[in-house]
């Protein structure tokens, strides 16, 4: 009888550690330098240029410039050969603190006008850094003291790209370069092959090749078309989540995807929120003005508030949980979309529980386990929880203080008793309530907030939710809000890019592909697929009548995660001839030992298997 081993596939750690920025206060150091002394070299070389912002970023540095004509590769080639100078000539960093009128002045004396906005920002103390005394910049650091502190070896340019000044599309279009430097050359070389190993899992390449989805200029930017493989992917992950949410209570309910600017207005997301959100859909220009009219929704929280409030809930009826693959749309500028990990139009597998005070820590620490067992069937196994509280400074937050503090201290009380390795993220919070978020780290060390789940006292007492207590008088329940996988276009981009395309076999749109020899192999191989298809299993078959070689190399470039080739003894002897992408050639196995050892992979959700007799 054929059984199933599972199979690690988990990428191999890489050899050399790459802190992020914020984790290194040397390459704090050594990134703003950097990005100062690439703005002196492209204004030593391209006179016209004007600066802007030049800050670290987690992996690097950038700087924005004002320059009329575009930035070429041979310019960035340039750039660098200039900076290498730069470096070599060994320039002192030296801070200078200045009054706000001398430096206007001196901004002023340079044509500088971007300066200008950047001062009027700032507060006092204002201070400039000057390379030696060659070029200098308005800067709070820090930076090396010497430019023969930075290694030129461990520096590269790596791309351009345009960016609105201050974020803003009605102003001027700049042109941003990235760079990266690093202590030690070593690492660079080990950060430019994650960025090599990045470009090869792409999910907007691969998602293309592997037929997955598309993004079309006549529906819009933002707003990805599913292929039939690409809905089967999505299926899948949402059939997967039912089936767990049935079993731990959850109700299924369907809503709009528009409604009334005023249920916004209630929940006060068109107050904090409204930039965010499409445009009011309003009957004529009146109605616009007095903002009466139809939004598209970006949130599904006030729908569900909705089905509530729809009948007078007793205690006995609580905890309520409503769920819903809902879909919401945020009008995202072009300029921030992503592929699959920031669209305009997304579905978020959405719940909201309704639970008396009493229930709350038990119910959180249920959404807690749900979200769990997804990272388990998922193989998601790097992450950590971060307590995303609000900032106490921000007036973003709407609800009381005590609200606040209720909701948080339930937080934490469920990350300590279940003794989970958890992180501040002050000011992280939504704005009606503190989350929970699970930041991945996915194959190339880069993070990503998939699951989360929220406390909220607030939207209860603003939509003035009640349920009858046990005593007969009317109280005020608490929503929990979660999402296990936060959106499928997101997590389905990671996924993409965390797997490389190569799918756990229960997740893969196609599992088997079937290849037969010949025409007089077909009658078999169709018996074959209505056999597997029987057995919940997803199958193709190869009906290209290319030659075998070509039909095997199809498959693997579709990552199919096994293929069974079907000649006149398979034909014959009703077996199959397997080759899986695990271990290449497996030999002859009965059909339905076949069929069965598919079944267990598939409901052991398998990351990968190998066939043994």
């Amino acid at each position: 009888m054929s059984s199933v081993s599972v199979q690690d596939h988990s990428p191999q750690s890489a050899p050399i550690a790459l802190p992020r920025t914020s984790e290194s206060e040397t390459l704090k150091r050594i990134r703003h330098t950097t990005s100062h002394v690439l703005a002196m070299a492209v204004q030593k070389l391209f006179p016209k240029a004007q600066v802007t912002i030049g800050p670290w970023i987690e992996s690097g540095f950038y700087y924005d410039f004002d320059h009329p004509e575009p930035f070429s590769e041979k310019d960035l080639k340039r750039i660098e050969k200039e900076m290498v100078k730069i470096i070599k000539r060994k320039l002192p960093v030296i801070r200078e603190e200045v009054s706000r009128e001398d430096a206007i002045a001196r901004i002023e004396a340079l044509g500088e006008p971007y300066k200008l906005e950047i001062l009027a920002d700032l507060e006092e103390p204002i201070t400039l850094y000057h390379l030696g005394d060659q070029w200098w910049d308005l800067c709070a650091g820090p930076h090396v003291e010497n430019t023969a502190e930075l290694n030129p070896k461990a520096i590269a340019l790596e791309s351009v790209a345009g960016a609105y000044w201050r974020g803003d599309e009605t102003k001027a279009q700049l042109q941003r370069i990235y760079g990266t430097a690093w202590e030690t050359p070593e690492q660079l070389a080990e950060h430019q092959r994650r960025k090599a190993e990045a470009l090869r899992r792409d999910h907007r390449k691969l998602g293309k090749e592997l037929g997955l989805f598309v993004f079309a200029d006549p529906v819009g930017p933002g707003l990805p078309l599913w292929t039939p493989k690409g809905t089967v992917l999505r299926s899948t992950l949402e059939d997967f989540l039912k089936q767990e949410q049935l079993k731990r209570g959850y109700l299924s309910v369907v809503t709009p995807h528009i409604a009334r600017v005023d249920l916004f207005k209630t929940s006060g997301h068109w107050q904090k929120y409204k930039e965010d959100m499409f445009p009011l859909m309003a009957e004529d220009e009146a109605a616009a003005n007095l903002e009466q009219g139809f939004v598209l929704k970006p949130m599904n929280c006030p729908f569900h508030i909705q089905i509530y409030k729809s009948e007078l809930r007793s205690y006995r009826d609580l905890p309520l949980r409503l769920a819903e693959f809902g879909t919401v749309y945020r009008y995202e500028q072009s300029g921030e979309l992503g592929g699959l990990t920031r669209v305009r139009g997304f579905t978020v597998d959405d719940s909201h529980l309704f639970v008396t005070p009493d229930q709350l820590d038990q119910e959180f620490l249920n959404v807690v386990d749900l979200i769990l067992e997804v990272f388990r069937a998922l193989h998601l196994h790097r992450f950590k929880a971060r307590l995303s509280f609000r900032d106490p400074d921000s007036d973003k937050y709407i609800g009381s203080d005590e609200a606040w503090s209720k909701a948080e201290n339930a937080i934490q009380r469920a990350v300590e008793s279940l003794g989970m390795d958890h992180f501040l993220g002050l000011g992280e919070a939504a704005f009606y309530g503190p989350k929970l978020d699970f930041i991945f780290e996915d194959a190339l060390g880069r993070d990503w907030q998939l699951g989360t789940v929220q406390v909220d006292y607030n939207l209860p007492e603003r939509f003035d939710l009640e349920y009858i207590g046990d005593d007969n008088e009317r109280h005020r329940p608490v929503m929990i809000h979660r999402a296990p996988f936060g959106s499928l276009e997101r997590l389905i981009g990671i996924l993409i890019e965390e797997y490389a395309g190569d799918f756990p076999f229960w997740l893969a749109p196609e599992q088997v592909r079937l290849l037969p020899v010949g025409d007089v192999q077909r009658p078999y191989a169709e018996e074959v697929a209505h056999k597997l298809r029987q057995a919940g299993i997803r199958v193709k078959v190869d009906t290209s009548g290319d030659r075998l070689g070509k039909q095997i190399r199809n498959g693997e470039t579709q990552k199919i995660p096994v293929m069974a080739i079907i000649g006149a003894k398979e034909a014959e002897e009703h077996t199959l001839s397997i080759r899986t992408r695990t271990d290449g050639d497996v030999g002859s196995i009965n059909l339905g030992q076949a069929i069965a050892s598919l079944k267990t992979a598939m409901e052991n959700r398998s990351l990968g298997f190998t066939w043994q007799d």
